[in-house]
């Protein structure tokens, strides 16, 4: 196993922005490396249907009047579970676009959190949290369809800053 590991060094290379993988046995794989979602379509329509649900529960709470706010520990543990992970995959992708996406998505949980957390918490207070959620998740279902255009470079960030295709307006 240790032997065929060490057979298998790559051998890296770049055409028309994307890497090639190749390895000793002759095949090629090819990877867009700095996209987690704008690799396919189906992660950006997911994305969107999925917040634009949340969306739609969180206003819904609101139209029933409900302003009541989970305060279990299993809750909190979710939350922090997906904090962890939407940093991570923040941190992970280099496109402009899935950045901004996870970032709405980590302010929406960090605020979930923190109602959470925050046992005594006035229905008024839970109402604004719900309709400043609600309209958080509706803004990254509209993010997560900027991802649908792919890796064609529109967001990718280079230096820190924003490069690729240019707009005109």
């Amino acid at each position: 196993m240790d032997r065929q590991v060490e057979n298998r060094q790559a051998e890296t290379g770049r055409e028309n922005g994307r890497a090639k993988v190749r390895a000793d046995s002759g095949s090629e794989a090819d990877c867009q490396s700095g996209h987690l979602m704008c690799r396919t379509p189906l992660w950006g329509a997911a994305g969107s249907i999925s917040c634009g649900y949340f969306a739609w529960i969180s206003f819904a709470h609101i139209a029933r009047n409900d302003y009541v706010w989970p305060h279990d520990p299993w809750t909190v543990a979710t939350y922090i579970v997906w904090i962890l992970l939407l940093g991570a995959l923040a941190v992970d992708t280099r496109c402009l676009r899935e950045r901004a996406f996870f970032g709405i998505l980590e302010i929406n949980f960090l605020i979930g959190c923190g109602l959470t957390l925050w046992h005594n918490i006035p229905p008024a207070y839970i109402r604004t949290a719900r309709t400043g959620t609600g309209a958080l998740w509706a803004v990254a279902a509209l993010m997560s369809l900027t991802t649908l255009a792919g890796a064609g470079g529109g967001g990718k960030l280079t230096k820190g800053r924003p490069a690729g295709r240019r707009h005109s307006q």
